[in-house]
């Protein structure tokens, strides 16, 4: 079984960023670990993906800016590894994302790890219940 960050998933329509890079990020949902690490370098991804390094490159960094990818610090490990904020990552299941997420809202208030950058609902959600449905 395979359970999918509702932070993201549910929300992947609003992020602002080209469609290119809510494509490219269901690739690297496909491509990561459980929890998010990215066993994958950018050369090697653009290689599978079809696409130049530079691409890549492009497509990281819009959704780097949002912070659902995330980077090493510089000295960190493999320089260049990237994984997925854990509030955006798969799961194994519903106990492991849950506590992933407890995990990480921790780290995000000791300043460990920083918050992802969503954009907020600009319109209510649709009310629970029956939808009014009419043809015209």
């Amino acid at each position: 079984m395979e359970v999918l960050s509702p932070l993201v998933s549910e929300r992947i329509w609003a992020l602002p960023v080209p469609a290119a890079a809510v494509k490219f990020l269901q690739y690297l949902l496909y491509r990561s670990e459980f929890g998010g690490h990215l066993p994958v370098r950018q050369k090697d991804m653009a290689a599978e993906y079809g696409v130049t390094p530079q691409a890549v490159s492009n497509l990281m960094g819009a959704l780097g800016d949002l912070k659902i990818v995330l980077r090493p610090p510089a000295g960190g490990r493999h320089g260049n590894s990237y994984r997925l904020h854990p509030l955006a990552a798969k799961y194994q299941s519903t106990q492991d994302m849950e506590t992933a997420f407890r995990q990480a809202l921790t780290d995000i208030k000791n300043g460990d790890l920083p918050n992802l950058r969503l954009p907020a609902y600009t319109t209510a959600p649709p009310a629970a219940g029956r939808p009014s449905l009419h043809v015209a």
